[in-house]
């Protein structure tokens, strides 16, 4: 149990990486000096909004 735990921390930090790294050029740029864990929550939502909007699913309703 511990040992998936640290397996998922890991892959979720990992995905969320792209998203939270671009946040924190994004907001360096704008003159708010923010670091990794300060920006993580935004990353981690901006990677579900761009799962989700990215996604192909489609339903066939009959």
């Amino acid at each position: 149990m511990i040992k998936a735990l640290l397996a998922f921390t890991v892959v979720f930090l990992l995905a969320t990486f792209p998203a939270t790294w671009l946040l924190m050029l994004f907001l360096g740029n704008v003159g708010l000096t923010v670091g990794y864990w300060g920006t993580l929550p935004l990353g981690i939502l901006v990677s579900a909004l761009l799962g989700g909007a990215t996604s192909t699913n489609v339903y066939n309703v009959r």
